[in-house]
């Protein structure tokens, strides 16, 4: 697709949103690539590579993404549609259409996480994916002005085996991919079940991230062992930490960071009130807090409109700003990028304070 294609179907946002957050530059931590299939991509992919696909018309994916109410029921949706992948070119369109939607969403920076497991296992060998990943990427830096970076999760229902393997087909691409993470299904695969993977990962110089998902059985302990064993330098999700006044302390003295993502789990799993009291907890507890969107087809919204929903429900703009400046504290730039993204996000508090 050309440039032009991906600004015309650009999504802003699902609409009532504010001026202060549409305006406001921003850095998103929390997005799966993968998980950014819009309907409409999904046809002109199927299309494209002649495979048949059941609904085929956008409101019936569309009711098919959306038609979840837990984390399985999503997967099995999510996993389906990525049967419609098959070039470099596929992956190549999905990233740029996320990062054109984030560029027009006032998005400067963002961390992409991608599931090559899911691809692989149909046979997609894992150059094809990352290539296309970064021709998107590069495009994105030069034609928009957007800066993105790649976190490889593993699938932790796959299996500790796989992950391994995922992992030594990624080192020839170490310099495209700036993390790993562990996400997917959480029940019955705990973090320590990957702990020597994250180790290995590790020592080849990649930066460790966990996905710690809202009221899992045992999620206080799933935590501790993302923060302690692993050591992870970032956590996803990860609200439920509040049960553990120690692992709080131990994470605010680390400045570890948290990506939350309110209308995935406050539309579809624990209501959006008690999602977001809880995530005004952590503010109070002055963990370091940021907004992502998950997979924005699926959760009703992009990053703006999960901004927005705190600011419906009761946050004020300065925590809105927190969490902004938490996102960029915890990223994974270099310091003098931090520090002018920062300097962004101060000027335009500014600005809004003087209008």
């Amino acid at each position: 697709m050309k440039t032009e294609e991906h600004r015309r179907i650009a999504i802003t946002s699902r609409g009532g949103v504010s001026d202060f957050i549409r305006d406001m530059p921003k850095v998103e931590l929390h997005l799966h690539l993968d998980g950014t299939l819009e309907p409409g991509m999904k046809i002109l992919l199927a299309q494209r590579n002649g495979i048949p696909i059941d609904p085929a018309d956008e409101a019936g994916i569309r009711h098919l993404n959306t038609s979840h109410n837990d984390l399985p029921s999503f997967l099995h949706a999510h996993y389906s549609n990525m049967d419609v992948f098959r070039t470099a070119e596929d992956y190549e369109d999905l990233a740029f259409q996320y990062l054109t939607t984030a560029a027009a969403n006032n998005v400067r920076h963002t961390e992409m996480f991608f599931d090559p497991q899911l691809h692989t296992r149909r046979g997609i060998p894992f150059a094809t994916q990352v290539t296309g990943y970064q021709r998107a990427m590069d495009r994105a830096r030069r034609e928009l002005g957007i800066t993105s970076e790649l976190i490889m999760c593993f699938l932790r229902d796959f299996g500790a085996d796989y992950a391994m393997a995922t992992l030594t087909e990624a080192l020839p691409f170490r310099h495209w991919i700036i993390g790993v993470g562990l996400d997917s299904d959480e029940a019955g695969h705990p973090p320590a079940e990957f702990a020597h993977v994250f180790d290995r990962a590790r020592r080849e110089g990649f930066l460790i991230t966990v996905h710690c998902d809202v009221d899992q059985r045992d999620s206080a302990e799933h935590i501790r062992q993302a923060v302690v064993d692993v050591a992870a330098d970032r956590i996803d999700h990860g609200i439920n930490i509040l049960e553990d006044p120690g692992l709080v302390a131990a994470a605010r003295e680390r400045n570890l960071g948290f990506t939350v993502c309110p209308l995935p789990y406050g539309t579809h799993v624990v209501g959006i009130e008690p999602e977001l009291a809880r995530i005004a907890a952590m503010l109070e507890e002055d963990l370091l807090v940021s907004v992502g969107s998950d997979d924005p087809p699926y959760f009703g919204g992009y990053l703006d409109d999960n901004l927005q929903a705190c600011l419906d429900h009761g946050f004020s703009r300065e925590m809105v700003l927190t969490m902004q400046r938490n996102a960029i504290r915890t990223a994974w730039v270099p310091a003098g990028e931090r520090e002018r993204l920062l300097a962004e996000l101060e000027e335009f508090a500014r600005r809004w304070d003087a209008t």
